[in-house]
């Protein structure tokens, strides 16, 4: 291997948080990665893991610069490339696949369209036509029917669909370097195993230099064979994968790979469920995305064929001050679920009820005392928090909206709400694209519960966190459920944090039910073959780490 492929020296990047003054993320950085080698980096939320691995595309977010070092790729410095010699970089010779997927896909353009501009772009067919090799890459990725996908637009994919998508738009071009920033956080066990083989597969074809920024020890136990851990924008360690993970030097590292959920030794260690009627009840829930428009004359008299059912005869019930934890591969449904309870979708059949009364129709038709007490997580942080409001704006306006707070209580409430879930009140002041994706997650969890609301809709919440403020989440959650007796609807393909938040537990396949019962239940003796292949599935997952040990002792 060429030891000279990557070589960082010095690299120092500091963020502006205001006048004259900055933060910074990356601290005089040093390491090199060999040809063809995977290199994995670990750290808590706000380390600069996510920083450092945009300096390999020699991109900054907004608000950030480059103060010191160099980043040389096959001898090349590329923080001195102009825009000509940049773009030629970027997708040809080094690709990143990001880790908010939304903030990355164009919303009026289609899966289709965003593909064929790229191998249009890098003259990537060989000798297919665009479209051929488009859904090449969707068939790749083992999306369910990709001429479908093909002609959807983002919103109509699920977090895992679009995840992939946007790893297939980072290989077209099959280039040399490929960062990939948490590439795995929104898919379930089973589809991450396959998006992993087949990274791993390209990388031995065409010998691809990888990067892995993720806070998944798991997964870089599985894929690297060097880890770096980093802490307050400074490498901690640096050294083999089985070395650091089984022999940690530091606390540190030390207390990252001790905080690892593991689904044998997850508990149940919320409130006990009381006897209560329920706060959420659904029943013979269906639900279809409409195809094509009907607002034209045209789309009147020749409206397009029924789409498959995303969600089929969906009955449940939330009791208040309980957890129901929705578990099932991507796009079976889950983030649509919770999406028509919010009122972001309609259309659906079937009733759903809220506190004993009938709940239908979009968000916006709701009355202002029902959206306070129906709020929603969304997967995604980055494409759900204003760009253009700093934290403070952000959880203040539902203060003022739904409580008529005072400017200056609602800002103080702002910072409580804050420090409950590990952020300073010097985060006030940021704006998101200064957060790292785990803050931008703590921040709209916290605009979540600033209305005080009786059901809140978690989307995936812990997907962009690490293990360690992943469990100070929980366990705020935990207190705030008990405190106001708060309903989840919990959705995560993380099948420890389900466990340990969960009262129930409702498997989704396809848009249907495949088992129903308290947790203890399901996770023991499942009734479906496809609940136990999920179970195994997870696992296999946990026990990479184990195996690294095991190949280290031997």
């Amino acid at each position: 291997m060429d030891p000279s492929h990557i070589e960082v020296r010095d690299l120092k990047l500091v963020y502006t948080t205001g006048p004259k003054q900055e933060v910074t993320a990356v601290d005089s950085v040093s390491f090199s990665i060999a040809k063809g080698e995977t290199l994995g980096i670990v750290g808590e939320s706000g380390c600069g893991k996510s920083s450092l691995a945009r300096a390999f595309l020699a991109y900054t977010r907004p608000g950030a610069r480059f103060a010191g070092g160099s980043v040389k790729v096959s001898g090349v410095d590329v923080l001195n490339f102009g825009p000509g010699e940049i773009l030629k970089y970027r997708g040809r010779k080094a690709a990143m696949v990001p880790q908010n997927p939304l903030s990355s896909l164009t919303p009026h353009r289609t899966i289709g369209k965003h593909l064929v501009e790229l191998i249009e772009l890098h003259d990537a067919a060989g000798d297919k036509s665009p479209r051929a090799k488009a859904l090449e890459l969707l068939a790749a990725m083992e999306l369910p029917t990709p001429e479908a996908i093909y002609d959807r637009y983002p919103h109509q994919l699920s977090g895992g669909q679009r995840q992939r998508v946007v790893i297939a738009a980072a290989l077209v071009a099959e280039p040399e370097l490929i960062v990939l920033d948490e590439p795995t956080t929104a898919l379930d066990k089973t589809v991450e195993s396959q998006v992993l083989d087949l990274v791993g597969r390209l990388q031995k074809r065409t010998n691809t230099t990888l990067i892995y920024v993720s806070h998944d020890l798991n997964v870089i136990a599985r894929m690297c064979e060097r880890v770096l851990v980093m802490k307050d924008g400074k490498v901690l360690e640096d050294g083999p994968t089985t070395e650091v993970f089984t022999n940690p030097r530091t606390d540190y590292a030390r207390a990252l790979i001790a905080a690892i959920p593991r689904l044998s030794t997850a508990t149940r260690s919320n409130v006990k469920r009381l006897p209560s009627p329920s706060m959420l009840a659904a029943r013979n829930l269906d639900f279809a995305y409409r195809t094509g428009s009907s607002w034209t004359p045209l789309g009147r008299l020749f409206p397009k064929r029924q789409q498959p059912n995303i969600l089929s005869e969906i009955s449940l019930a939330i009791p208040v001050n309980s957890t129901l934890g929705v578990v099932g591969e991507s796009g079976s449904g889950k983030s649509t679920l919770a999406a028509i309870i919010a009122g972001l979708v309609d259309g659906n059949s079937g009733a759903i009820e809220f506190d004993g009364k009938p709940l239908s129709g979009l968000a916006t038709q709701r009355n202002r005392d029902l959206r306070r007490r129906i709020q929603m997580i969304f997967q995604d942080p980055a494409s759900s928090l204003n760009p253009q409001h700093t934290v403070e704006q952000i959880i203040v306006r539902p203060l003022q909206i739904f409580f008529g707070m005072t400017r200056a209580a609602a800002r103080d409430r702002a910072a409580e709400l804050l420090g409950e879930l590990d952020l300073g009140p010097q985060f006030l002041g940021r704006s998101p694209r200064q957060l790292s994706g785990g803050q931008q997650q703590r921040v709209a969890i916290a605009r979540a519960f600033a209305g005080k609301p009786d059901l809140v809709l978690c989307d995936e919440v812990t997907s962009a966190l690490d293990v360690t403020v992943q469990a100070s989440v929980l366990k705020a959650m935990k207190r705030l459920q008990r405190e106001h007796g708060t309903a989840y609807l919990f959705i995560s393909h993380d099948l420890p944090v389900v466990a340990e938040m969960s009262d129930q537990i409702l498997v989704l396949e396809k848009g249907n039910i495949r088992d129903y019962g308290d947790t203890a239940t399901v996770l023991s003796t499942p009734t479906s073959d496809y609940t136990k292949r999920l179970l195994a599935a997870f696992e296999t997952a946990s026990q990479q780490l184990a195996n690294r040990t095991l190949k280290h002792a031997n």
